[in-house]
């Protein structure tokens, strides 16, 4: 057992974090975007055993240090889960016709000009009527890609529009579970929470909506042709028709009625692969080599198509991009990853690490504006450590709570900073969790879409404004 009078240095906790973002680097540099493929995953455990060693030194026992570990990978299950299910989901709504419908009928009605901004509003309206961001990518988030993908744009750019509109709506949404927690932590009401935050949300993502409405400026006009061509293309390989969108709209309804996220996953798939049967049989013949629809041809595609890869073959080559799906075997590499980071961060919460650097950054708070910005410096230290924004949000709620309250601010100042650091911040960071989860739902790589994530990046940035101008800083006797 750890000897609690032995009580870790300031130095110790954060070695294991220097040397972990110095060997992602050089692996990042070495491998590029195959570093997802397994090395990654192997230094964050370097970085989990370089802090255990630390941890010894320190009289933390083995057992402890496990136990953590148990306790946060199993914190774990409900995403990976959620992955499997999202991956399963993704291949079915392929061989349904679902995701070509959807980008069948997005070329038509989006011009390149509008579509960046059209997506963060349409990701916000859903994550807003849904309370989650993962369900938005995992739904109209893909579809989304695709359609990006054959007007040419940059797939980067496109994930960085959904993440933002996504995360925005998570943000303001009485349903979202990060919503309630910040809310619950910071002890404040959470309707005031949700007023209060967006006095900091609304000017993140008006800004985010300039930035994509001016990229559009930029994108190739040539997409008439284009565009033409690729309708023209999926209507040949696809029966498209408006009965297939039955589907998404099922799944979208029973997260609104708040039906477990698993289930309505499983009924997405459950009911895609029905509508593959009924509408999209060429489809089965194609992916089975077979000239007669059967019951094991029909069997074998679907089970294929909900747990590896499929490829539906096209003459256009954009188009046999967009109709290919890792089903849930593409998700394994996200699930890898996530396993090996909550590891790092169990370790360094056995030994103390967490807490010790939360209190080293609430000693140098000496006003107002420095204990928000360590109040935000501390979120971002536990999503870069403990890969997980609950966790991001739970730890600095408990350190800085009582701290507010004796400087006389009020509760939404803390529970705004928590969302503001801790809930948006966590989908750009590689290793964390919902970084991981966005990257393997979208298929596009953290650091690909990290500059283009405008109001997940810039909200700490407007929420440490306020607290330096006074702005909006709420009192208790207000």
């Amino acid at each position: 057992m750890r000897d609690e009078k032995i009580e870790i240095s300031i130095v110790a906790s954060v070695l294991p974090i220097i040397i972990l973002i110095i060997l992602l680097a050089i692996n990042v540099g070495v491998y590029g975007d195959d570093s997802l493929n397994g090395s990654n995953q192997f230094i964050l455990l370097v970085g989990a055993f370089i802090a255990s060693i630390i941890g010894y030194f320190h009289k933390v026992s083995y057992k402890i240090i496990i136990n953590s570990i148990s306790k946060s990978v199993k914190a774990t299950t409900s995403p990976i889960l959620i992955l499997l299910f999202v991956g399963a989901l993704a291949g079915t709504w392929l061989v349904s016709g679902i995701i070509p419908a959807m980008i069948y009928y997005g070329l038509q009605i989006f011009h390149p000009l509008f579509f960046l901004p059209a997506c963060v509003i349409i990701c916000a309206i859903i994550s807003i009527s849904t309370g989650s961001s993962w369900t938005t990518s995992a739904t109209i988030g893909i579809a989304m890609i695709g359609i990006g993908k054959a007007m040419e744009i940059n797939s980067g750019i496109v994930a960085g529009a959904i993440i933002s509109g996504a995360y925005f709506g998570d943000k303001l949404s009485p349903l979202s579970d990060t919503t309630n927690l910040a809310a619950a932590m910071a002890n404040s009401n959470l309707f005031n929470h949700i007023r209060y935050m967006t006095l900091t949300t609304v000017p993140s993502i008006i800004i985010g909506l300039l930035f994509f409405i001016l990229i559009g400026f930029f994108q190739v006009t040539t997409e008439d042709i284009n565009n033409r061509f690729l309708v023209n293309s999926i209507e040949e390989k696809f029966f498209i028709n408006p009965v297939l969108f039955i589907v998404p709209i099922v799944v979208i309804v029973m997260i609104l009625k708040k039906t477990p996220p698993l289930l309505a996953l499983m009924t997405g798939t459950i009911l895609a692969a029905i509508f593959a049967l009924i509408f999209q049989q060429n489809i089965i013949l194609e992916l089975t080599d077979s000239n007669k629809l059967s019951l094991s041809s029909a069997y074998k595609a679907i089970i294929d198509a909900i747990t590896i890869e499929t490829n539906i073959k096209s003459s256009n080559e954009i188009l046999s991009e967009l109709f290919r799906s890792g089903g849930m075997k593409g998700m394994l590499g996200t699930i890898w990853l996530i396993i090996c980071a909550m590891v790092f961060g169990g370790v360094m919460d056995a030994i103390g690490a967490l807490k010790k650097i939360s209190e080293k950054l609430l000693e140098k708070a000496e006003n107002n504006f420095e204990l928000i910005f360590s109040t935000s410096a501390s979120c971002l230290t536990v999503n870069l450590t403990a890969s997980d924004q609950y966790l991001s949000i739970v730890v600095p709620g408990k350190m800085f709570q009582e701290a507010y309250q004796k400087r006389n601010l009020a509760a939404e100042n803390l529970s705004r900073t928590l969302e503001d650091s801790g809930t948006v911040t966590s989908v750009l960071i590689p290793w964390n969790t919902c970084g991981a989860y966005q990257s393997g739902v979208l298929g596009v790589s953290v650091l690909d879409y990290l500059p283009y994530a405008i109001f997940n990046w810039i909200s700490p940035f407007v929420t440490l404004s306020y607290a330096y101008f006074g702005i909006k800083i709420k009192k208790l006797i207000d």
